[in-house]
């Protein structure tokens, strides 16, 4: 069946799943979750473990899942994330930094955010969605607000140069790509679009800094940033969120980011 889908917004149930009753039980998940995992346990089994315990959907279970990573990955990661309070007061002098995007995964979560749909925080400290393209990307009506919003951070941030990567053998990835390069050129953003056939090599080897929150990638990747929260909150927009970090890294709770 065609997907014909205008928005890349939240599932009918989210609301019930992802609310503020529900945060303590999900963080309770994710921390146990991180516990076995940082012992050697297996990810599908402590998951389902986890998961039964807590009598999690499988759609829980998948956000669980994909919020936690074992303690030394959360150290590393952290470690690595290049952290913008404000525009001035960053670490490091950006302008001499190149950035390379990790473009459908950080596309995609700017369009759920403005869609309305579910954005969590990772225990990394990551924004993610929930959405899945499954080989075949479709533009939404989010999708040209949301390349703007990225752009307009790219641009504030004054980045040396950036580097947008999108993967070969998803569907109509040639005509994002031509979308982006198009709103570059109007609007004399300074990006270059490239299509490969495996992007995640080139950006996991980077030693330049990377926007995504592909966990094999972080866990290679010299240093990120979180590229879609720059942009929501850069761009002064308003956004669904479920805060499942660590409670000494982000206070936790379900609201609308500010």
């Amino acid at each position: 069946m065609p997907d014909k889908r205008k928005h890349r917004g939240p599932n009918p149930l989210d609301h019930e799943l992802f609310s503020e009753a529900k945060i303590p039980v999900l963080r309770e998940a994710v921390a146990d979750l991180a516990w076995l995992r940082s012992r050697g346990y297996a990810d599908v089994s402590s998951l389902q473990i986890v998961g039964d315990r807590y009598g999690l959907t499988r759609r829980q279970r998948n956000v669980v899942g994909r919020s936690c990573c074992n303690d030394a990955q959360m150290s590393g990661r952290i470690s690595r994330k290049i952290c913008v309070a404000k525009i001035g007061e960053r670490e490091g002098d950006l302008s001499s930094q190149h950035l390379l995007i990790d473009g459908f995964n950080v596309l995609i979560t700017v369009e759920v955010a403005l869609s309305g749909g579910l954005i969590y925080r990772s225990r990394d400290t990551s924004l993610r969605d929930i959405a899945s393209i499954h080989g075949t990307f479709r533009t939404v009506e989010e999708t040209q607000p949301a390349i703007g919003k990225i752009g307009d951070a790219i641009e504030r941030l004054g980045f040396a140069s950036c580097v947008w990567y999108f993967d070969r053998p998803v569907s109509n990835s040639g005509r994002i790509c031509s979308m982006i390069r198009e709103m570059g050129e109007q609007q004399q953003w300074s990006w270059r679009v490239q299509l490969e056939n495996d992007p995640d090599p080139i950006l996991r080897d980077a030693t330049e800094c990377v926007a995504t929150s592909d966990s094999v990638i972080l866990d290679g990747c010299a240093k990120w940033i979180d590229l879609p929260e720059l942009a929501l909150r850069l761009g002064g927009v308003s956004y669904w969120f479920v805060d499942l970090a660590p409670a000494n890294l982000h206070g936790g709770g379900s609201r609308a980011n500010e």
